[in-house]
């Protein structure tokens, strides 16, 4: 929790430690402009830390980067939408992004239809990449029935990875933001698997403040980031984090998030639904 007057900001979800200097890079050019604009209490650093719903529903929160699936369930109301990060990734298209539906590479599957009755490895009950679009991807085959024989909560998406690998589990839904970042930085972390499917497109990872942050405010922690993402002296920073632009809306295209977790409520794999994240 913020001390009273003191704001916070965090990138967390894509805050490997191979990319953590290029993402305090990142906020550090973002913070320049907001002090340039006249924000008050920006901090110098970024806060990290494992207690995100503590961190996204902080009052003193000035930007962070969440899930998809809580933003639209557990955070409804609490935070303020901000921007939709762009990421130049295979699986992402101008603001959206999917999973990869991963096995391991000598599997026989050939279909997300043949996964049933497989074991899941599911990296957080609260997680749109691991959790609801898995849910999505299966909601044809599944109706309604227990399509996995069982779930494996991992707590990450490269402890997902490994799961699969080690044969704990069968398949996973992995972020294509984290795949592409961990092949990258870490080879090892998906080799031998292979991508069975992608899941439906999703509205990015939204960045979000506050539901008390001002409209100023707002706009200039938009501007800000637009104006650092397009700098050139930052491309090799955005390049690194995969980013490309920033996409600035409502919220709106959330919702597609919300119809995703509710189809996968009703009429999709009972056991997977059942363990996701309930709102």
């Amino acid at each position: 929790m913020s001390r009273a007057g003191e704001r916070i900001a965090a990138l967390p979800m894509y805050d490997l430690p191979e990319l953590r200097p290029a993402t305090d890079r990142l906020w550090q050019a973002v913070a320049l402009r907001l002090r340039t604009a006249g924000v008050p209490g920006v901090p110098a650093e970024l806060r990290r830390g494992d207690d995100l719903i503590g961190l996204w529903t902080d009052p003193g929160l000035l930007l962070a980067q969440a899930c998809g699936l809580p933003f639209t369930t557990l955070l409804a109301d609490r935070v303020r939408f901000v921007a939709t990060p762009a990421y130049a990734i295979s699986g992402c298209e101008g603001g959206s992004y999917r999973s990869w539906v991963v096995v391991r590479e000598g599997a026989s599957t050939t279909s997300l239809a043949e996964l049933e009755g497989s074991r899941a490895a599911v990296n957080a009950p609260h997680s749109q990449s691991g959790a609801n679009a898995l849910a999505a991807a299966t909601v044809p085959f599944a109706a309604g029935r227990p399509f996995f024989s069982g779930i494996v909560e991992t707590g990450a998406h490269a402890a997902s990875l490994a799961a699969v690998r080690e044969g704990r589990a069968d398949c996973a839904a992995i972020d294509c933001v984290t795949f592409a970042l961990l092949a990258r930085h870490r080879p090892a972390a998906v080799a031998g698997l292979r991508v069975l499917a992608a899941t439906p497109p999703a509205p990015a990872l939204p960045l979000v403040t506050a539901a008390g942050t001002g409209r100023r405010t707002v706009a200039a922690l938009r501007r800000a980031l637009a104006a650092a993402i397009a700098d050139p002296a930052l491309a090799a920073t955005c390049d690194a984090l995969g980013l490309a632009g920033i996409a600035v809306g409502d919220g709106r295209a959330y919702g597609r998030i919300r119809a995703m977790h509710r189809a996968a409520r009703t009429r999709g794999c009972a056991r997977l639904a059942s363990f996701m994240i309930k709102g």
